[in-house]
């Protein structure tokens, strides 16, 4: 099998833009975008240029503050362990950003990652994304990539997210997994989670694992 997950919302407890708006002073301003874009009425795209523009002139050392205060999901590790312990591969894809996504994914044994960079000049950020942007489609097309590369047919993928750029991605999976999510994922996927522990996505998916002990949402980055 293949497991595929989203980051902000699915694996943590947070959307990465938000923390790094609040030091902008334009977290209600950009959370209020976020929500109506996952929700499905905005071009995902556009909201994101939107929303990392109000981020421009911030030291790019903000994001060390934001790397340090994002929780993981309750379950992330355990979910995450029961693939990696049977070797099957894992995923990360997100439209949020790799300065927090790859050192997460590193800190979990996770080699596979899609996200959005950040343009930096001067050691600040610009306002501006750096590269295609990672929207639903490119998150499918993740999905397909990998499990291709990992010899894995479609049928045997599980992809996991909770928003509207999240749809093709789950449609595309054998199983798509709608994780206290929105209601136009919840909609279309083949398995609702509504309860806020990723490790119940193994009970779906008729797995078994001994729960990790240190699996109560704290960030292994420290």
């Amino acid at each position: 099998m293949l497991l595929v997950m989203d980051v902000d919302s699915t694996l943590i407890q947070a959307e990465v833009i938000e923390l790094v708006a609040e030091h902008a002073g334009t977290r209600d301003e950009v959370a209020a975008v976020t929500e109506a874009a996952m929700r499905g009425e905005l071009d995902f795209a556009q909201s994101l240029h939107a929303r990392v523009a109000t981020l421009a002139g911030l030291p790019v050392s903000v994001l060390d503050d934001v790397r340090a205060a994002v929780p993981l999901t309750p379950g992330a590790r355990t979910l995450v362990g029961a693939f990696r312990e049977r070797g099957w591969p894992v995923g990360l894809v997100s439209g949020g950003f790799v300065e927090v996504v790859e050192p997460l994914a590193a800190a979990l044994g996770i080699e596979h990652v899609r996200a959005n960079r950040l343009e930096v000049e001067g050691g600040r950020l610009t306002g501006r994304v750096d590269g295609p942007v990672v929207d639903r489609e490119a998150k499918a097309d993740f999905l397909r990539e990998l499990a291709a590369a990992s010899g894995v047919p479609i049928e045997r993928t599980v992809a996991v997210g909770d928003g509207a750029n999240d749809l093709d991605m789950v449609a595309a999976a054998g199983t798509g997994v709608a994780f206290c999510a929105k209601p136009a994922l919840r909609d279309a996927a083949d398995v609702r989670v509504d309860e806020p522990d990723l490790a119940l996505v193994l009970d779906a998916l008729g797995l078994t694992a001994e729960r990790s002990p240190d699996d109560e949402g704290s960030l292994p980055l420290r």
